[in-house]
C-alpha cells in the first residue's frame, strides 16, 4: 500500500491547487505564529476552500492556547490536527478532533515510551529536533527508530526527492510529510518539486520496496 503523502506549510492558492495536482493526499496549514510558513485562520479558510472532497486539510499548531485551538477550528474546516510542541496527550485530546503528534528525534528520546504517553493520536510523525519546530529541512538519524513503535509512523524531517526512497525502505512508513523539501523559499512551494516528490513516492511503493511497517 502507497505511504499517503501530506504537503505541509502551503501559503498560497496556487500551491495549494498544484499540490492536489500533484497527488498529495493531505495539505498542512501551519497555525504557529514563528513560522515563516504560518497562515492566520482567515488566510486558512480561504486556502482550505479551494481543496477538493476526499483531500484532508491538516491544521499544525505549536503549544497553542487551547482558545486559539478552538477559535480556528471554528474558521477552518480542518479535518486532522498536528501538535507539534510539548502538548501532553490530555491537551490534544480535549479538541474531539483525530489528531497526529510530532516526536523531535534526538538520541535520548524514548520513542516507545513517547508513543505509549499518546494512545488516542491517530499516529506519531517523527521529525527532526532542530530550533523552530519543524521545517528545518534537516534529517534525523533514522536508525534511532524502533522496529516497532505501536503506533503508525509518518515520517517527516528534510525529505525531498533524493532521499524519500530510502527513508521509505527503511522506516516503511504508513505516511511521508514533506515541507521545505519542494520549496523555492520559505513558504512557497515548488510545483515541479511537489510533482517529482509524490512520483518518487508512488515509484518506491509500486515497485515494493516501501510497503507500511506494522507498528
Amino acid at each position: 500500500m502507497s505511504p499517503r503523502i501530506k504537503i505541509c506549510g502551503l501559503t498560497r492558492t496556487q500551491d495549494l491547487q498544484q499540490a492536489v495536482q500533484a497527488g498529495a493526499d493531505a495539505l498542512g496549514l501551519v497555525f504557529h505564529p514563528p513560522s515563516p510558513r504560518y497562515v492566520d485562520p482567515s488566510t486558512a479558510a480561504r486556502l482550505a476552500g479551494h481543496a477538493p472532497p476526499f483531500v484532508c486539510i491538516v491544521g499544525l499548531f505549536v503549544n497553542a492556547d487551547p482558545e486559539t485551538v478552538h477559535a480556528t477550528l471554528a474558521q477552518v474546516p480542518i479535518h486532522l490536527l498536528q501538535f507539534h510542541g510539548d502538548e501532553d496527550e490530555a491537551y490534544c485530546r480535549q479538541f474531539k478532533r483525530p489528531y497526529v503528534k510530532a516526536a523531535r528525534v534526538r538520541p535520548g528520546l524514548d520513542l516507545l515510551q513517547y508513543v505509549a504517553s499518546f494512545p488516542s493520536a491517530q499516529a506519531i510523525l517523527l521529525d527532526a529536533f532542530v530550533d523552530g519546530y519543524g521545517g528545518g529541512g534537516r534529517v534525523f538519524d533514522w536508525s534511532l527508530v524502533p522496529a516497532a513503535l505501536g503506533k503508525p509512523l509518518i515520517l517527516s524531517g528534510g525529505l525531498d526527492v533524493d532521499n524519500v526512497r530510502e527513508g521509505m525502505r527503511r522506516l516503511r512508513p504508513a505516511a511521508v510529510d514533506v515541507s521545505s523539501g519542494v520549496e523555492a523559499g520559505k513558504g512557497i512551494k515548488d510545483a515541479g518539486k511537489m510533482r517529482a516528490f509524490v512520483a518518487a513516492v508512488r515509484a518506491a511503493a509500486s515497485s515494493g520496496e516501501a510497503g507500511s511497517r506494522t507498528s
